[in-house]
């Protein structure tokens, strides 16, 4: 596994590709912090890509430069470091004609009380609602009228197992991936979205994968096309692994007093699907999951937020597969018989409450519908969850929620594209559901325990 890093002074090694917009010059900024930022880059062709950026407000200019070289269909990343907390920046990359420019901020400091703004939506470019052929993406215009410190991309990032054709669909996407090279593809077909860029060029972007990435429900190593789909969204997003760890997408991230991010990884430990559930079934694996819990039982912010690609309360798939937490049927009844994976979800909320945790919401995509929910699993404790999307896919509808978290709806729609903001106040946290226009929906406000 491979993961293609270049320092400020050089540019790591890229490979050259083919297929829809081979010749672009694609950016995206993600895993921003207080001090550092990373910068993904597909280059147009094996030759030097510039760098400059600074302080949007002014500031000394810091340059960077190299050549990109054989490995990862074109792309690379760079590691800006020695950034200044809860600052705008601008930069420009250049390669032989081409330019782009680009802005993104950086979080405060951990102890800095600033306000917080940020998106989350998930499920982009299923057959009927693939890349258009003109104007890109339309829900990605309404997102960048809307803005924010960062992106949560919730899964389902590119819809590989699928095809994309039509008329009026963008040319590259007519085939289903299996091969390393075709996954690239997937990934550059979505990415090279005129509104797509115009929306990452502004915002950073925090991003996980879910099954589609690879394959539709897919579980764990298991899977023989899991490998290649995880290098594609190692290569095509700026996630920076461990070395140790050169595979590992959980992570976490701190934006101010406010709020700490957890983004999980549902895919590439779990069981099988078809598992029976019980204590043995996973679908985090033991080291991610005491990851998760210890990290959120002792973080100091004031909102704990919890990014899983599939949702605790609805089920999804089939009931002798499910691919969700949940083990509830049709009507929300919870299953004894059932393969979710509720038995782990139960348990690392048991171990969350008995900690004494407040202020936790998770979020989710996957279902194609938004709603907003509010779950009481025992009298003297609750927390959230709130689910947005498609981005752009088909569109799905509420159903029963699982009763064994004792849950609420607070608002629920369906059938419409849509994509969720959430502002992080001292005093409030308060969510929206826009549309794909960027009308408003609907809308939560909530106060913190302190």
């Amino acid at each position: 596994m491979r993961v293609r890093v270049f320092a400020l002074a050089l540019i790591g090694v890229w490979v050259a590709g083919a297929g829809a917009d081979s010749s672009a010059l694609l950016v995206t900024v993600g895993e921003v912090t207080e001090s550092s930022a990373v910068m993904w880059v597909r280059g147009r062709e094996p030759s030097v890509v510039s760098l400059a950026y600074a302080r949007i407000d002014g500031g000394e200019e810091r340059r960077a430069s190299g050549t990109p070289a054989p490995a990862a269909d074109h792309t690379g990343k760079l590691r800006l470091t020695g950034l200044e907390p809860a600052t705008r920046y601008r930069y420009r990359l250049s390669q032989g004609p081409a330019t782009l420019d680009g802005e993104f901020v950086t979080a405060p400091a951990p102890d800095g009380p600033a306000s917080v703004t940020f998106a989350w939506s998930g499920d982009l470019g299923s057959p009927g609602f693939c890349r258009p052929l003109a104007g890109g993406y339309p829900i990605f215009r309404a997102m960048a009228r809307t803005p924010v410190d960062f992106f949560l991309f919730v899964g389902d990032t590119i819809y590989a197992d699928l095809r994309c054709h039509g008329p009026d669909v963008a040319p590259g996407g007519d085939f289903v991936a299996r091969t390393l090279p075709q996954y690239q593809a997937k990934h550059r077909y979505n990415r090279a979205d005129p509104a797509v860029q115009d929306y990452f060029r502004s915002t950073s972007v925090f991003a996980i994968w879910d099954d589609h990435d690879v394959i539709d429900n897919f579980s764990g190593p298991a899977e023989p096309r899991m490998a290649a789909g995880r290098q594609a969204f190692l290569d095509y997003f700026p996630v920076l692994p461990p070395p140790e760890e050169p595979g590992r997408l959980y992570r976490r991230f701190r934006w101010g007093r406010l709020l700490e991010v957890f983004i999980l990884d549902t895919r590439q430990y779990r069981s099988a699907n078809a598992q029976p559930d019980g204590p043995g079934k996973t679908m985090l694996g033991r080291v991610q999951r005491r990851w998760l819990v210890e990290g959120v039982a002792t973080s100091s912010a004031l909102w704990k937020v919890v990014v899983t690609s599939v949702s605790l309360a609805i089920p999804t798939g089939t009931r002798e597969q499910r691919d969700s937490w949940s083990n509830a049927n049709v009507l929300g009844f919870p299953d004894e018989h059932g393969t979710g994976f509720a038995v782990e979800r139960d348990a690392v909320l048991r171990e969350l409450r008995v900690r004494g945790v407040k202020n936790l919401v998770f979020l989710a995509a996957d279902v194609h519908h938004a709603e907003l929910i509010r779950h009481h699993p025992t009298p003297e404790w609750s927390f959230h969850e709130f689910i947005a999307g498609p981005l752009s896919a088909r569109r799905g509808r509420p159903r029963p929620l699982d009763q064994a978290l004792g849950s609420r709806t607070l608002f629920a729609v369906g059938e419409t594209d849509n994509f969720g903001v959430i502002r992080i106040e001292p005093a409030t946290l308060t969510v929206r559901i826009l549309d794909g226009t960027g009308r408003q929906l609907g809308t939560h406000t909530i106060a913190p325990e302190r």
